[in-house]
């Protein structure tokens, strides 16, 4: 969850880009933390206060997720609706549409312009000391990491857009001509999605952007095969897997390093402690018992930098 670098800058690049047609290089580099939804665990996740404070926590990379507003603009949300994270119910209660699927009331971020977006409390849900965050344009989302840390964005839900006719790649590549950030190598910004047509799409527009393809861990095993790790790597440099995919397993692991990809698993949290119950054992093992490149976490305070003594 890249550019073709010399080999001094492999010492400290996470990620290395495959350039269709160019052989890939291999890179070995220092494990890497990336802040999932910023440090979450501790401040209301996708606000400024969450990744300032995942920067100070350490972080290499600052995730953001992308979804876009009904006047074109890239913000960072995690969930295609607002009424986790937000009082969009209280402020906007006729807004609400039905989701045929489960028969239940959302409020899509795509239906507000970002304007009335702006109005939202996006603090108080998670404790009411953060009732004056605001959900954070993209662009508000560089300025605030500016080169503190690299950024990670995901495009979210790509389907949901291309049925409203919004082309949700074209905006974001857009964005990053318009940043100056269409060339950053990948110490400085990273491109992840679930959508391989995404994906396709960012590299055909950018071909040496850095790009993750994430998934899925109920469905998403395909692409653990010889021939699905053949195929990401043509349009992706590193897979973000869900942990549990790899748990045990070092050998897919190893496939994917054979095959010129990194690893990036998801996700590390206090909140919801896996097989191994202390987040910061569980991340050793995956990085260094596994031999992943990276790991997304919500408590970049707790990432181990290295292997304990006797590993």
């Amino acid at each position: 969850m890249k550019s073709i670098v010399s080999l001094a800058a492999c010492a400290t690049v996470l990620l290395c880009v495959t350039i269709p047609g160019q052989e890939r290089e291999s890179v070995v580099g220092h494990k890497k933390l990336i802040a999932h939804r910023g440090a979450s665990a501790y401040a209301p996740e996708h606000t400024l206060a969450s990744y300032r404070l995942a920067i100070a926590q350490g972080a290499d990379y600052v995730e953001q997720d992308l979804a876009v507003t009904r006047d074109g603009v890239l913000i960072c949300l995690h969930d295609d609706s607002l009424e986790r994270t937000t009082n969009v119910e209280e402020l906007f209660p006729s807004r609400g549409t039905i989701d045929a699927s489960t028969g239940r009331q959302r409020w899509l971020a795509v239906d507000f312009t970002l304007a009335e977006l702006k109005r939202l409390d996006a603090g108080s849900w998670f404790d009411a000391t953060f009732a004056s965050e605001r959900i954070p344009t993209w662009e508000e989302a560089v300025a605030a990491v500016g080169t503190a840390a690299g950024l990670y964005p995901e495009l979210k839900s790509p389907p949901l857009y291309r049925e409203r006719g919004i082309d949700m790649t074209r905006l974001f590549v857009d964005s990053l001509r318009r940043l100056n950030l269409a060339a950053a190598p990948a110490e400085r910004l990273v491109v992840q999605s679930f959508d391989p047509r995404a994906l396709r799409d960012v590299t055909a527009a950018l071909p040496r952007l850095a790009r993750t393809l994430l998934i899925d861990p109920w469905n998403g095993t395909r692409w653990l095969s010889p021939e699905g790790l053949q195929e990401a790597g043509t349009f992706a440099s590193d897979l973000g897997p869900g942990k549990a995919l790899l748990d045990g397993r070092p050998e897919v692991v190893r496939m994917a390093h054979e095959a010129g990809l990194t690893v990036t698993p998801y996700t590390f949290t206090t909140r919801a402690p896996g097989r191994i119950s202390d987040v910061t054992e569980e991340m050793r093992y995956y990085l260094y018992d596994l031999g992943v490149d990276a790991v997304f976490t919500d408590n970049p305070d707790r990432f181990p930098r290295e292997a304990s003594a006797g590993r």
